[in-house]
């Protein structure tokens, strides 16, 4: 609470929650920025691969941003730490949208994948600056007010972005899906410049840990790359795989050894001190496991067993996607007028682990209704987590280490969602295939895990209804597995330690004196 300090002496008047509210808008346009992205230019990628060819290549396009996204995020957030949050978050945006225009102009797909890689390099930074930023401007006891907006911005991402992005690409043509980054990148970066004041940093010298973020960099991309390739590019067991593992798991321990020597680490070791960080990182890699395998079955379920169309992929997952946004309102606000917040990880982790066992139990004779109700459900779970991981996670360390504590917890939230789909989609797809085999689904078995309801609905109906069942016990599979490894981020939580939530109310010179006691406590209680 330094900078807290420094600002109340000299003078400065705290921030008035109108011109946070204004604030915390802009931000929230940088962050649909990051999350519609993908989501557009998924849905645009059949006319770009058509246009620009290189269909061998089309993984490395979202690869390549996932890649760049993931191993930037902790880096962006110790430079914020280090420099200043607004200068550095403003370069983020400005990265990204340099990243989009040449996307867009892009004429090959060896170019499309190198100018997705920049845009994904801004991404990185845009995240874990908004986190960032709001863990400044509003105390972790105020926080819980915008959880609301903020799953409502990825509810938005997620229902609007397959929509807009066929209705651009039908209509403007795939290139826009890029472009139309540019408006609101314009508006978050006036937006931004104009009405966010933070504290300045003193002027001091930095020793940047760049063989620390290099070591990290390499590690982080081979784990990436492993659950990428792993079973679909490569044999898990292949020669590769092997090698990515082997130089992931010595980038990391070589990164670990680095961060206890560094003058100023990349990721300070001593946050992981802090039990309830360490915690909060261990329940957002499951919370990232789970939601993202689940964003990826469930419309495909719902496509291939129970006929619904694709074009409206994105309203497929509303029941989810509502109960997450109301039940992460209702919490916020629960934990801004209480302080307490222990009980939502339980109750989030429980109902995440009810929901992925409900869904589970789906086959071939699941209505839609009992599939939404089940979805509810595990979107209720998920609306109890997605915030509130990152409010406990920044409540657990000082101001100063503000911005690593977002990344880290980022980060590992990303690691999670890469893991999910790639285990969740290795044992879906041989499922699928093993099924397919097994039933004499014939030349079907090379493609069984992409068929839509159009390409379903030409063939004969042995094989449709061998299909069907084929995905549908996939599915069952894969959400077994989600919501057994969900049980680790339930015992996770019960270990949660009930900590005082910074700033109750107003700051005061008594929260910024009482914070770092109660944190040096809960530390000790690791």
């Amino acid at each position: 609470m330094a900078e807290l300090k420094k600002a109340t002496a000299a003078g400065k008047p705290e921030p008035q929650a109108r011109s946070v509210r204004v604030v915390v808008l802009a931000l929230m346009i940088a962050m649909l920025l990051a999350m519609l992205d993908n989501l557009i230019v998924g849905t645009a990628m059949p006319t770009i691969v058509g246009d620009l060819g290189g269909l061998e290549h089309l993984s490395w396009v979202v690869t390549a941003y996932t890649l760049a996204t993931a191993a930037s995020t902790p880096i962006w957030g110790k430079l914020g730490d280090m420099y200043g949050r607004k200068g550095i978050f403003l370069t983020s945006i400005v990265i990204f949208l340099i990243g989009s225009v040449l996307s867009g102009m892009a004429q090959d797909m060896g170019q499309l994948i190198g100018f997705r890689a920049v845009q994904g390099l801004g991404a990185g930074g845009l995240m874990v600056g908004v986190m960032a930023i709001i863990g400044d401007l509003v105390p972790p006891r105020e926080r819980g007010r915008y959880q609301g907006m903020m799953a409502g911005v990825m509810a938005i991402a997620m229902i609007g972005g397959p929509l807009v992005g066929g209705t651009i690409t039908d209509h403007l043509g795939w290139r826009w899906s890029f472009y139309i980054n540019l408006p609101l990148g314009a508006v978050a970066l006036a937006m931004v410049g104009a009405v966010l004041h933070l504290p300045r940093k003193e002027r001091t010298e930095h020793r940047v840990d760049y063989l620390g973020a290099a070591l990290l960099t390499v590690g982080i991309t081979a784990i990436v790359l492993v659950t990428t390739w792993g079973g679909t590019e490569y044999a898990w067991g292949s020669a590769v795989i092997m090698e990515l593992v082997a130089l992931g798991v010595a980038s990391l321990v070589g990164f670990l050894f680095v961060e206890t020597k560094a003058a100023e680490p990349i990721m300070p070791l001593h946050i992981f001190r802090s039990r309830n960080f360490t915690l909060m990182s261990l329940v957002g890699f499951m919370a990232g496991f789970v939601m993202f395998g689940a964003v990826l079955f469930l419309p495909l379920y719902q496509q291939s067993v129970q006929g619904a169309s694709a074009t409206n992929s994105g309203l497929l997952l509303l029941p989810m996607l509502l109960a997450m946004m109301i039940v992460s309102l209702i919490a916020g606000r629960v934990t801004t007028s209480t302080g307490k917040y222990k009980v939502f990880p339980i109750a989030g982790s429980a109902l995440m682990v009810t929901g992925l066992f409900l869904l589970a139990s789906m086959d071939t004779e699941t209505t839609r209704l009992t599939s939404g109700v089940y979805m509810a459900v595990l979107g209720a779970g998920m609306g109890f987590l997605m915030q509130i991981t990152m409010l406990v996670a920044q409540n657990s360390v000082e101001l100063k280490d503000m911005g690593v504590a977002s990344s880290s917890t980022t980060l590992f939230r990303t690691l999670g969602s890469s893991f999910g789909v790639a285990i969740m989609g290795a044992l879906f797809t041989g499922r699928v295939q093993d099924e397919m085999a097994a039933r004499g689904g014939g030349g079907v078995t090379e493609r069984s895990a992409q068929l839509d309801a159009a390409s379903l609905a030409k063939l004969p109906d042995a094989a449709r209804e061998a299909y069907e069942y084929a995905v549908s016990s996939g599915t069952h599979l894969a959400f077994l597995v989600g919501g057994s490894v969900a049980i680790v981020a339930f015992v996770a939580a019960l270990f949660v330690k009930e900590v005082p939530l910074r700033g109750a109310g107003k700051p005061t010179a008594d929260d910024a004196a009482t914070a770092p006691v109660a944190a040096a406590k809960e530390s000790q209680a690791v």
